[in-house]
Order: structure tokens, then C-alpha cells, then sequence
């Protein structure tokens, strides 16, 4: 199905508008997640339910040793929540396993040049 004139011209625009901002969006800096903080994370979070767990079951019979145990493994429950969803700089992208199936990448290629083969793949139809 062809593009109308605006359609097209719109698609010029933005096209135009993308190439000029390109090298923003290429020199900002890489921030993923790592395996490392998720993991540690989950750790800590795994902690503090135990924690909070506990202090709900002595707090019956201790009272205020049993609120601050409880407290305590809120804070660890939210301090691992926060620390496995940071982003760290330089670390390796959490890839999902579909990603690997994917055809393999030429180093040479650039990323508009990818895009502008798949926009022409998909235009040209099955």
C-alpha cells in the first residue's frame, strides 16, 4: 500500500530529523543491567522477607526487638529491589533468549543501514 504525499513527506521529516540527532543517541553513554546486580539483588530481597518474616513472628512476644528486626528486612527488601534495577555503566545488556536466535550482525554495517534494509524488506512484502 503506497504512501500518500503528506504520509511521505512526514516520513522525509522525521527521517531528516532522526539523521540530525543520530549522534546524540550514539554518544550517550551505555547503561544496562548486569547479571551481577539482578542476582545480588534478588539475594537481598530474599533477605529481607526472611527478615520481615521473622520479626512478625517475634514481635508477639518481644514487641520492639521484633518491629525493628521487621524494619530491618523491609529496608533490605527495598535497598536489594532498588540495587538489581539499577543500570551500571559498561556492563553487558539483559539480552532475552529470543535475541540469540536472531541472524548473526555484520560488524560493517551501521545501524541506519540495518534499519533502511529492514524498512526495505518490510516494504517489498513477503
Amino acid at each position: 500500500m503506497p504512501l500518500s504525499e503528506q504520509e511521505q513527506r512526514l516520513l522525509d521529516e522525521m527521517e531528516r530529523h532522526l539523521m540530525s540527532n543520530d549522534t546524540d543517541v550514539v554518544s550517550a553513554p551505555s547503561r544496562a543491567l548486569s547479571y551481577r546486580n539482578i542476582v545480588l539483588g534478588s539475594i537481598l530481597v530474599l533477605a529481607g522477607l526472611g527478615a520481615l518474616v521473622v520479626g512478625v513472628s517475634i514481635g508477639f512476644n518481644t514487641g520492639f526487638l521484633g518491629i525493628a528486626v521487621g524494619v530491618l528486612g523491609f529496608l533490605l527488601m527495598a535497598g536489594g529491589v532498588v540495587f538489581a534495577v539499577t543500570p551500571t555503566r559498561g556492563a553487558a545488556p539483559v539480552a532475552p533468549s529470543a535475541a540469540k536466535a536472531r541472524a548473526p550482525r555484520t560488524s560493517g554495517s551501521s545501524f541506519m543501514d540495518r534499519m533502511n534494509d529492514r524498512w526495505d524488506r518490510r516494504r517489498e512484502g513477503p
